[in-house]
């Protein structure tokens, strides 16, 4: 574990170093949070507060790993995936902080560039003699198998799409999305470690970031990630998980994620059908526990503990 606690312990002290005069200068440039007129009456006092924190741990991350990078190859395609959605993140943040424009990026743009650059990842992962392409099935043993270029390019493009949704989605309470993710990358720093160890760097980074970012993004939140950071996490999730070899465990280990992406889709389309009925109080489903009562920080906890046996229970069965 050596290296990967040397790219935690550097990723975790960056944080702690710039985040006090980044959230400081968040709140200068005015990029603060807005928040929505429909949500719980509890989240109105976080108007204001610094979003876009996102931008804080990715420059932790990159001065973590990026040193690592000629020794360990590996994590250049997930890291150049994480930072792209990171991106893309960042300009939809922009607009719906600095522009004030309710959208952000219009959602084609916005689904445009994140195809673009998962096509790329993909297109890389497939022809690359260093990577299989290949999946293992949850319950089917450990053997791998390749699906060709005909299913591989669509079902990756579906994961990483749907993965990086469900954190986006995920990311809407006071160290929700941080708490989940850490726990995740946990369990993927394990498995790599356990493997052949060649993405030792990022993922110490990844995890060394989100626990110095929960600092200060617990609550009560002093800055929120964003969809800079939330669409970077995605990324590097499902990259991970996909050179790992393991995207198709994600609905397990990461179900906060999928559960979160399915209650809006649920809500949407029910609300459709129905002509304006719903499933949920609201959507996604962390607010819907909001409304029944629950606190922040109980959906937080329960949201982490659910994620921590599901990442234990497929430990087990890999």
């Amino acid at each position: 574990m050596f290296m990967e606690g040397i790219s935690l312990g550097i990723s975790f002290l960056v944080m702690l170093l710039i985040s006090p005069k980044g959230i400081k200068l968040l709140h200068q440039l005015k990029f603060g949070q807005e928040v929505r007129e429909d949500g719980p009456n509890s989240h109105l006092k976080k108007q204001g507060t610094p979003t876009m924190g996102g931008i804080l741990f990715l420059i932790a991350i990159s001065v973590a790993c990026l040193p690592f990078a000629g020794t360990y190859p590996h994590i250049l395609p997930a890291y150049l995936l994480g930072m792209g959605f990171g991106v893309v993140g960042f300009i939809d943040d922009y607009l719906k902080v600095v522009k004030h424009q309710s959208e952000g990026f219009n959602p084609r743009q916005k689904m445009l560039c994140q195809t673009i650059i998962s096509i790329l990842y993909i297109s890389y992962i497939f022809y690359s003699k260093e990577y299989s392409g290949a999946f293992r099935i949850p319950f089917f043993g450990k053997e791998a198998y390749s699906v060709g270029l005909v299913l591989f390019f669509p079902i990756s493009l579906f994961i990483i799409t749907a993965t990086d949704t469900g954190a986006n989605f995920t990311d809407g309470i006071d160290g929700l999305c941080s708490s989940v993710t850490a726990v995740i990358v946990f369990f993927l720093l394990l498995k790599n470690h356990l493997g052949t160890g060649d993405m030792a760097p990022l993922m110490g980074a990844v995890l060394g970031g989100l626990l110095g970012f929960l600092c200060f993004n617990a609550y009560p939140a002093k800055v929120f990630m964003g969809d800079t950071g939330s669409l970077a996490l995605g990324g590097f999730v499902v990259a991970m998980a996909i050179q790992e070899e393991i995207a198709l465990f994600i609905p397990i280990f990461a179900f906060i994620y999928f559960v979160e992406v399915l209650s809006v889709i649920l809500q949407v389309s029910y609300f459709k059908w129905s002509h304006g009925k719903r499933i949920f109080k609201m959507a996604p489903i962390h607010h819907h526990f909001e409304l029944l009562g629950w606190s922040e920080t109980k959906v937080v906890t329960i949201f982490t503990i659910i994620t921590i046996l599901l990442c234990f229970f497929c430990f087990m069965i890999l």
